[in-house]
């Protein structure tokens, strides 16, 4: 791969200087950058990007170390890096994480802003997810997008097509589940189901917090229609297994041929495609559902931010800056075969949406896409309800029977007033 001397010209310490000179400048303290991720369910990304580091070793002489924890380790990883100032230089974000640890994020508006003039500028849920207060504390590299993945020969058993509405999926459901193939999604502690019910209480119409971010906004009518919804779609269309899923469960569900139906990112597909599992072949994506409210769901961005305790701040700057050339991102991009949607518009007509006629409806789905909190804007406080998993646990006793619908949702604005108010 051929890098041009141009590429970092306009710093003192950019990769163009280290080629010229054949040595990092002496600013760069270390011969090694860490950098912390979540693993990523396309497999072959964490390889391309370890063979990334070693591609950006071998042109500037610094090591790059890839560490790879589950996501939902990474918000007790990053509190412990924080609190104790050591550990990774570089470290993946996702949602609302720029705001929650931005006491201990260096700002990298002069990467963001070098690369929004070459592409304009990011889905708007993306931006919101890194821009904090008038400053980009990490850079956005992906987003993950929610469609219904569907098996389109059991749907066609029972006479239905891939549901274009949350009714059109109970209405399948009971007929799935009676074929012995029920529909799924975590209702549990787990990321998954923040998400897909996040979807359903936007598509009724309910909030959990105001669009000012100050008024909690749960208790409504529009909640206790979505927790109706959900609890009969749990009674008459899924296994009671729902309620101890993780965030694989679902991909596992549906390439075992138990189930018909989840809400996820493509991961399960892309798995099955790299198998050879004949499930793969009868797997259909369509958009998230949309409900009385119209469509909505969850967009999950995920960006790079570097620590303000790193000692290799300078080397950090210049990996990212690296990483976003097109020669590298465009490859990274294509390794995970569209589970890594590219965070830009004009790349709405990248390859990498045409590797399968089956994406087709996945490039529409940002359209309808927001952060957790939605409408409210997004800061420290919405990660923490996210993190304290009140949505599930409030659907989880409503559909368990453990609380009324209004108890449940009772319970709930106790719990989100609690976080606002710290």
């Amino acid at each position: 791969m051929s890098i041009s001397r141009r590429t970092f010209v306009r710093t003192a310490a950019g990769l163009a200087g280290i080629l010229a000179t054949g040595r990092p400048p002496a600013t760069w303290a270390a011969r090694e950058i860490s950098l912390l991720t979540a693993v990523n369910y396309a497999p072959t990304s964490d390889v391309k990007l370890a063979e990334l580091g070693r591609r950006f070793t071998k042109a500037t002489g610094v090591g790059v170390r890839t560490d790879h924890i589950q996501s939902l380790q990474m918000p007790a990883k990053l509190s412990a890096e924080l609190m104790s100032k050591g550990g990774h230089d570089i470290v993946s974000l996702e949602m609302h994480y720029p705001w929650l640890f931005a006491p201990g994020l260096v700002d990298v508006s002069d990467i963001a802003n070098d690369l929004a003039s070459k592409h304009g500028d990011w889905y708007a849920f993306a931006k919101e997810h890194a821009y904090v207060k008038g400053q980009w504390l990490g850079i956005p590299y992906l987003y993950l997008s929610f469609p219904g993945s569907h098996r389109i020969d059991f749907f066609e058993q029972v006479g239905e097509k891939a549901p274009d509405t949350w009714d059109d999926l109970l209405r399948a459901g009971r007929k799935l589940k009676k074929l012995g193939h029920p529909v799924g999604f975590a209702i549990s502690q787990a990321t998954d189901s923040v998400t897909t019910l996040s979807s359903i209480l936007w598509c009724f119409g309910a909030k959990e917090v105001a669009a000012d971010g100050r008024t909690v906004a749960i208790r409504s009518k529009e909640t206790e229609a979505a927790l109706d919804y959900v609890r009969a779609l749990y009674t008459e269309a899924m296994d009671p297994v729902v309620l101890s899923w993780d965030n694989a469960s679902n991909n596992q569900f549906l390439n075992s041929g138990a189930g018909s139906w989840i809400h996820n990112p493509i991961s399960h597909y892309v798995v099955a495609k790299e198998k050879k599992m004949p499930v793969a072949e009868q797997t259909g994506f369509h958009p998230s559902p949309a409900g009385p409210a119209g469509r909505h769901t969850v967009g999950v961005p995920r960006s790079l931010g570097i620590w303000k305790a790193s000692k290799n701040i300078d080397a950090a700057r210049e990996f990212l800056r690296w990483f976003f050339e097109p020669a590298q991102y465009h490859e990274w991009i294509m390794s995970g075969d569209n589970y890594n949607h590219p965070v830009w518009r004009d790349m709405e007509s990248h390859a990498v949406w045409s590797l399968d006629p089956k994406y087709k409806p996945l490039k529409a789905l940002a359209q309808y896409s927001h952060l957790y909190g939605w409408p409210a804007p997004p800061d420290e406080r919405i990660q923490m309800i996210t993190n304290s998993y009140i949505i599930p646990n409030m659907f989880a006793k409503a559909v368990t029977n453990a609380a009324s619908p209004k108890d449940a949702i009772l319970w709930a604005e106790t719990e989100i007033r609690r976080v606002l108010q710290t």
